[in-house]
């Protein structure tokens, strides 16, 4: 066998998911989102949605994931996702919609939408990636940002008295009766995305058989805003992020 037959799609083990096309990725060394684009387009070719797939994209890192995966895409205003998403799916209910969103889009100026999104239980996805910071636009404090944890806004760290606590915001949408599935997930090993996929897959498959809301978070490294190395970042993830924010399933119903 030569190296032309190696190479062909059908001989490979492990491929580039044919939803993501040939675009450079501007995303920085050791980003969580190019790994979660990666699993949004083996669910989607895998369920055999391409076809059926609307994205709504933010504001923020997350926005330029429509130049990389080849759906349908529209773009909300920041923080409106959830509101575009409902309008799309109640209009198309036989279409798969989801969200793709950073925190600072759904927890800061979008917590409103995502909240009465979930607690209506509209039958669509949202992937919430939560690196604790405003990693486009400098660094600075994001609702989830962890107490004593140095930004651009809070150089000595988060502190409470001024600033309040962490929002862990799939804890409070696993209250709300609208949800069928909250889970929380990250990327930086192979075990870890082989079970991100699998709740992706379940999320997806929840939202086209009516169940309600599902929302799955991922824990998020962010070297350039926390200003280290991708290694550094994963381990400061570990021993910082997690605690904070377990992973596992906060609701499956």
């Amino acid at each position: 066998m030569n190296i032309q037959d190696i190479i062909k799609p059908e001989n490979l083990v492990y491929a580039k998911p044919e939803l993501m096309n040939d675009t450079d990725m501007h995303y920085c060394p050791g980003c969580s989102h190019g790994v979660i684009h990666k699993l949004i387009a083996e669910v989607v070719s895998e369920m055999g949605m391409e076809e059926r797939t609307i994205a709504i994209a933010p504001v923020g890192c997350a926005v330029f994931a429509y130049n990389y995966l080849d759906l349908d895409w529209q773009e909300a205003a920041h923080g409106r996702a959830p509101a575009l998403a409902t309008a799309v799916k109640r209009l198309c209910p036989d279409k798969m919609v989801f969200t793709y969103q950073g925190d600072g889009d759904l927890a800061a100026i979008g917590t409103a939408e995502t909240i009465h999104a979930c607690n209506r239980g509209e039958n669509i996805v949202i992937v919430f990636v939560n690196n604790g910071i405003y990693g486009m636009t400098g660094g600075q404090m994001a609702p989830t940002t962890l107490m004593e944890m140095k930004t651009a806004t809070c150089p000595k760290g988060r502190n409470e008295q001024l600033t309040g606590f962490p929002l862990k915001m799939s804890d409070l949408l696993a209250q709300l009766e609208g949800t069928c599935l909250v889970t929380r997930h990250t990327v930086h090993s192979a075990a870890a995305i082989k079970k991100s996929k699998k709740m992706l897959r379940k999320a997806f498959e929840n939202s086209m058989e009516g169940k309600g809301t599902s929302v799955v978070e991922f824990i998020s490294t962010c070297s350039a805003g926390w200003k280290m190395s991708p290694e550094e970042s994963n381990t400061w993830m570990l021993e910082n992020m997690l605690p904070v924010y377990p992973l596992g399933d906060l609701k499956n119903e």
